[in-house]
């Protein structure tokens, strides 16, 4: 009925029931006549944890080898620290991953993983058993995408996510390895983004103040004033701006998954919530906007959104994306999107000779190297002043030592 194999034991039972309907287990009495009655099951004794007695139990195998070869995995993975479930599949430990990473993601990103999980991952992975997992399959995987013409910051995107999930398997003592560590293909150059010139931002905004004068002209004009993100200027509080310190303070942020449901939630980073200072210019806006709501609601407060619908309801990213676009397209300037009005403030404080380290500061960036590599092609003409510098420095150090040496030879011939 039963084989005693080291600390464990492999057994035969099946479901029938007593009069009781409870389970005989391996007391069945057909167990002992009929060979073929039941499925083989493992029990074995792991090492104790907070002094309680663990024992793991499996069934289901079609014989006593597969059964006695499935506990010796797992009094292997015992020894060497790692317990591997050899029923676990890969589609289900990515939700389960994903699930336990839910309160440390943005909505956006939880429902951007999400999708890729589903539409990627588990069709062409999910089926595998987690400790079976090799690098050749993910590999066959993305060589079938970048072959079927996908983009490859998308496969990229795909299989870094892949990877950190199997580094939470592989933390957690799971897996062994992380056979997705080698195969996450090289992260495609970013894309240089289209910034306008100082002129032409200045041309958008007095085609707002002359043909709108709304809501949306101040709002692009503290983006632009501030280098505010989307999220950030869209979740914008009263209670957040101090006008007569002429500041701001980063809160919150908004974002809308799938452009339906509005999240508020926290900055991107812990350096993103900070004080903003305010500029001549943005603090108009902001007064404008103030009188025009405080005329719409005479009766009511100053509070809530700043840039709102007129019930107060947030505005939904994607319909301020279509203004810009639209009163983009009437003035015949190239076409951006809403942080790249972020990255046109950036570009313009460093055309007028605003350091790296306060550019950084101002659009609060969590360390100064963001910033270098988002930025660094705009330093074009600083490059040119630094050698210039560095050229003029040795020019006056020649010039010192042969003025030098002419001193030394003029006092040589007058003791002569």
């Amino acid at each position: 009925m039963a084989q005693r194999l080291q600390r464990g034991r492999v057994y035969r039972r099946c479901g029938c029931q007593d009069g009781n309907r409870k389970q005989l287990g391996s007391w069945c009495p057909r167990l002992a006549a009929d060979t073929a009655h039941g499925r083989w099951t493992y029990a074995v004794d792991l090492a104790r944890e907070d002094g309680k007695r663990r024992t793991r139990r499996r069934g289901g195998f079609a014989s006593r080898a597969e059964a006695a070869r499935e506990m010796a995995r797992v009094l292997d993975a015992e020894y060497r620290g790692v317990y591997e479930d050899r029923t676990l599949r890969v589609g289900l430990f990515l939700y389960e991953w994903l699930e336990a990473k839910r309160p440390a993601l943005a909505p956006n990103t939880w429902a951007g993983y999400r999708a890729c999980i589903e539409r990627d991952l588990v069709p062409a992975l999910g089926g595998t058993l987690l400790v079976d997992l090799r690098p050749k399959h993910i590999d066959a995987w993305v060589s079938r995408q970048l072959a079927a013409g996908r983009g490859r910051t998308t496969v990229h995107h795909a299989v870094a996510m892949l990877r950190n999930a199997l580094n939470h398997a592989v933390r957690t003592w799971r897996l062994r390895y992380n056979p997705a560590k080698y195969s996450v293909p090289p992260k495609p150059r970013a894309v240089v983004r289209t910034c306008w010139a100082p002129d032409q931002a200045a041309a958008f905004l007095r085609h707002n103040a002359e043909h709108y004068a709304d809501h949306l002209t101040d709002l692009f004009e503290v983006m632009l004033g501030t280098g505010m993100r989307r999220g950030e200027i869209l979740a914008l509080h009263w209670s957040d701006v101090h006008l007569m310190d002429r500041k701001l303070y980063v809160r919150w942020t908004l974002t809308a998954v799938n452009n339906g449901k509005i999240h508020l939630g926290e900055p991107k980073t812990e350096a993103s919530r900070a004080w903003v200072s305010l500029a001549p210019r943005a603090m108009a806006a902001l007064h404008r906007q103030a009188d025009l709501q405080m005329a719409a609601h005479p009766d009511s407060r100053l509070e809530g959104l700043v840039f709102a619908r007129p019930d107060g309801s947030p505005l939904r990213p994607q319909w301020v994306l279509d203004q810009l676009r639209k009163r983009t397209a009437e003035l015949g300037l190239p076409v951006i999107g809403l942080h790249d009005l972020r990255h046109t403030a950036a570009s313009i404080m460093i055309a007028v000779g605003i350091p790296l380290a306060i550019v950084s500061k101002t659009l609060r960036h969590a360390n100064l190297a963001i910033t270098a590599d988002l930025y660094g092609h705009l330093l074009k003409d600083s490059a040119d002043d630094a050698v210039k510098a560095l050229s003029a420095a040795l020019d006056r150090a020649d010039a010192h030592h042969e003025d030098s040496v002419a001193t030394t030879v003029l006092v040589a011939r007058l003791a002569a």
